[in-house]
């Protein structure tokens, strides 16, 4: 298993290792029924810090090919929805009838926002059940994992991208220099690459660590982002903070020259120095805190369990597994995980093999509490679950700090 030993952004060498997770099974590799007495493949799960730009990184990779089949779908969350119209606008103004190119684009829902508005758009994605999604709503996909030779290949056919966006897909990213490369050719001159992903200030101070898995191989700071730019002449020139997935930063980088920072840009950069994102004992106050959410949710779990209650999970995202097979909870504390997306339903989750159902178990099973693991989504969660709460039922949120919620 291929180990780094230096940052996939900005290549300085020794990221500074602050939170060994333990090996884990790929965080979407979910287990069926038939597969149940079978033992998982996992892997080293080592979370590193680049003291010179703030990346996050995990350094170990799981071998390739893994996201052919892939089983996150953002439809899944009315969230989701919204957060996508909007940045549909958004790229619609950017891209003034250029082409917008989606990488990594899963089952086409921001595309489909695109071509509402009337924009010509590209998705490349290596998930082929995706893409088939993706295509019966009316958005074209391109199979593959994106790289130099099909960013030549596309440019060759299509022209250049006047916007090329990745939400949520540039942390899968294992050699970002190598994609940077294809964001390269197919850029246009005047175009605009926009990358929308969490913000690793915002992990550090709310202790989302759950956010890290293999499959997650970096969490950014916006210098991070900037630093790698650099390399392939690009500059960031905005940022927008948002509110999605716990805290996320939508960045816009240019071809150097062509526009100057806006203010914000200024601003984030320095709170991230100032908050000590480039400082090791950071990192250490930060495994610190996760040891005492591990041992204050397991412990509330023990205790409820002993009161007699019935305590179920809501969400089965790849965040939640990290959560569960680091802190070590399984069957014995959750009799079972709930979760929107059919394609996870009937399956059992990754190492702990919890038995994944539909919503409508919670009415069926009458848990007492909801542990929620999609915790970035507890809002919606907690609105559609009305009846629940009507009858008694409370929430157990994990992060940032175990809390049971009426």
């Amino acid at each position: 298993m291929e180990q780094l030993d230096h940052c996939r952004a900005c290549l300085a060498p020794k990221p500074y290792l602050f939170l060994p997770l333990g090996a884990h099974p790929p965080a979407n590799m979910f287990v069926r029924p038939s597969e149940l007495e079978e033992a998982q493949p996992s892997f080293a799960l080592n979370t590193q810090a680049c003291l010179h730009c703030g990346l996050i990184q995990v350094a170990d990779q799981i071998p390739a090919d893994f996201f052919r089949q892939y089983l996150y779908v953002p439809s899944g969350a009315t969230t989701m929805h919204h957060h996508f119209d909007e940045l549909a606008a958004t790229l619609s103004r950017v891209a003034e009838g250029g082409l917008i190119v989606d990488i990594g684009c899963n089952d086409g829902l921001l595309l489909r926002a695109c071509n509402a508005l009337g924009c010509r758009t590209l998705g490349i994605d290596p998930a082929a059940n995706l893409a088939e999604i993706a295509n019966g709503r009316g958005v074209e996909v391109h199979v593959a994992y994106f790289d130099p030779a099909v960013a030549k290949a596309l440019r060759t056919e299509r022209g250049p991208a006047k916007v090329i966006v990745t939400t949520n897909t540039f942390n899968h990213i294992g050699d970002l220099h190598l994609f940077m490369e294809g964001i390269e050719r197919l850029l246009a001159d005047d175009g605009v690459f926009v990358i929308e992903v969490p913000w690793a200030k915002d992990l550090l101070e709310k202790n989302e660590f759950d956010t890290v898995y293999h499959e997650h191989v970096s969490e950014f700071s916006l210098l991070s982002i900037a630093e790698l730019g650099r390399y392939f002449g690009l500059d960031v020139v905005d940022v927008t903070r948002l509110p999605i997935h716990g805290g996320s930063m939508r960045v816009f980088l240019r071809p150097a020259g062509i526009a100057e920072p806006t203010p914000e840009v200024g601003q984030m950069l320095a709170e991230e120095r100032d908050g000590g994102m480039l400082v090791a004992a950071t990192y250490d106050a930060f495994a610190d805190r996760i040891g005492r959410v591990r041992t204050d949710l397991t412990m509330m779990l023990e205790d409820l369990k002993r009161q007699g209650l019935k305590v179920a999970g809501y969400g089965a995202p790849a965040k939640g597994n990290t959560l569960l097979n680091y802190f070590g909870i399984g069957t014995d504390a959750l009799n079972f995980l709930v979760d929107r997306n059919p394609l996870k339903q009937g399956l059992y989750s990754p190492g702990m093999k919890i038995p994944v159902l539909s919503p409508d178990a919670i009415a069926r099973e009458q848990p007492d509490v909801l542990l929620v693991l999609a915790w970035n989504f507890f809002d919606e969660i907690r609105e559609q679950q009305s009846e629940f709460t009507s009858r008694g039922g409370r929430f157990l949120v994990p992060l940032p700090e175990p809390v049971l919620v009426g």
